[in-house]
């Protein structure tokens, strides 16, 4: 598996060494210690799964003060992931980086603790399976506006169908100070 570190540090892709022939294929998803000696030694605790529409937007999420770091793979359809750090204090806050998941390239990305999560659903339909970090607290649960400004993420669908909850995030300044990531 390679890994790669992306523009911001801790933001980090992980390509699968895939092995197909006519039969199907065969990769790993996540191996521990082969992770671990490329410097990637996280240990997940809860794994998710949500399936979604074409022009479905979830986000932007994270859970504050007991963050998750999640690892995200599209198994089947194609999604743009975006990872935003909102940690105040850190050199890279404001700044995002997105990929395209598909089940073609079987690519994963590694969103880290204290950073905002979303994804915009480009295929008819997406199954994404993510591995977290922390168990989810919904009274940690938080989130921020998929179109904030401060951040001015350029998405790629537009008119996107959010969730209730979605809709009514804030943007990042009205979040309360407790409530933000610090670095």
């Amino acid at each position: 598996m390679k890994v790669t570190e992306t523009p911001i540090p801790g933001v980090v892709l992980l390509q699968p060494q895939i092995f197909g022939d006519d039969r199907g294929f065969f990769l790993e998803t996540y191996n521990t210690e082969k992770l671990a000696a490329q410097n990637f030694p996280h240990v997940f605790v809860q794994d998710n799964m949500s399936m979604s529409r074409r022009g479905v937007l979830r986000g932007l999420h994270y859970q504050w003060p007991l963050p998750q770091g999640k690892l995200v793979q599209c198994i089947q359809g194609e999604i743009w992931d975006v990872a935003l750090d909102i940690r105040e204090g850190s050199p890279t806050f404001g700044q995002w980086h997105a990929e395209i998941l598909n089940h073609e390239n079987r690519n994963a990305l590694y969103i880290p603790e204290g950073f905002a999560h979303g994804f915009a659903v480009l295929s008819e339909t997406a199954l994404v399976a993510y591995k977290c970090t922390a168990p989810y607290r919904a009274e940690q649960d938080a989130g921020i506006i998929y179109n904030d400004p401060q951040f001015n993420i350029p998405w790629s669908i537009e008119n996107p169908q959010l969730s209730p909850k979605d809709q009514g995030l804030p943007t990042f300044k009205e979040v309360a100070p407790e409530r933000r990531p610090q670095f």
